[in-house]
């Protein structure tokens, strides 16, 4: 039997997410059946479980989850990459999936990935989402050697990769985050300081120059206003976040527009390759099994490690 978990209505998951038993099916022409070793847990999961993206009700049962990582167990029908080397047995991410939390995912060949044996599955299933989005707002603030770049929620998901790449970049990077995780940023090459009253006085003491561009991951007015009034032109201000912002004129990023998909879809391969070879620091603050997704996006909606939370079929 297939297992997989979907939302029968909209709320707390907790109280409407269930595990269903299925047979298994067949790949479609153009898909695959992935039997998932691993499965990233993501923010936007309990938004949608919760209702936050819309509650339209002929959706449900509502499958749930964008990205997994497994290993290929069976082969559709003109499923087959130009160079025929995708097959059966292969180990590969899924992103982006349609109702990943599962332990046997049917996915579009575009949508997946192959990775190397260095790569471990728990790290896999939660790298692209994340991944991708940083990178996107990297690409988007044109970051390059010369700047310095303040990174909001610089020890999130998507800020811990953003600080690497721009890194990678040659930037400098000022990034924000609690105190008990400072020494990891600093282990990622970003120079840290603490977010909450008397943040403008603080990233100004330690910029070795000017502001040049500003990534944000956490969306508060704080981090909003901060931004403004380091840099100049509020188009450096890239969020993915602060969507309350819009009249302020910084860029918001949902991964909507066509050049935002291409910075996306162009970064994939990299990201896979630098985690292979540890090149990019991944973590996995946290692992579940599938029967308890709800656990696992109850305990994301509260403080929690710094990592990715991952559910293991």
């Amino acid at each position: 039997m297939a297992h997989t978990i979907v939302a029968t209505g909209y709320g707390p998951p907790t109280e409407v997410l269930e595990l269903k038993e299925t047979e298994p099916t067949l790949p479609s022409p153009g898909h695959v059946i992935v039997e998932t070793k691993a499965i990233g847990v993501n923010p936007a999961d309990a938004k949608i479980v919760r209702g936050q993206m819309g509650g339209d009700e002929s959706k449900l049962p509502l499958p749930i989850g964008f990205e997994a990582a497994g290993v290929i167990a069976a082969v559709g029908d003109g499923a087959v990459t130009p160079d025929g080397t995708l097959g059966v047995g292969d180990r590969v991410i899924v992103y982006r999936a349609h109702g990943a939390y599962t332990d046997r995912l049917q996915a579009d060949l575009t949508a997946v990935h192959r990775i190397p044996d260095e790569l471990e599955f728990e790290h896999a299933a939660g790298l692209l989402l994340v991944g991708v989005t940083a990178a996107d707002t990297v690409q988007t603030a044109g970051v390059d050697a010369d700047d310095v770049v303040l990174i909001h929620g610089g020890s999130g998901a998507v800020g811990v990769i953003a600080i690497q790449l721009a890194r990678a970049r040659g930037a400098t990077v000022i990034a924000t985050a609690g105190p008990r995780n400072h020494d990891h940023l600093r282990a990622l090459g970003a120079i840290p300081v603490a977010y909450g009253d008397g943040l403008l006085d603080r990233v100004r003491d330690v910029a070795p120059g000017p502001i040049t561009s500003v990534i944000d991951t956490a969306g508060g007015d704080e981090a909003i206003d901060t931004s403004l009034e380091l840099v100049d032109n509020p188009g450096k201000i890239v969020s993915i976040a602060a969507f309350g912002h819009s009249s302020d004129g910084i860029v918001l990023l949902n991964g909507s527009t066509p050049e935002s998909r291409r910075h996306r879809a162009e970064a994939v391969d990299g990201l896979i390759a630098d985690a292979a070879t540890g090149a990019l620091v991944t973590e996995v603050a946290k692992t579940f099994p599938l029967a308890a997704a709800a656990v696992a996006l109850t305990e994301l909606e509260t403080s929690h490690p710094r990592g990715k939370f991952v559910l293991v079929p």
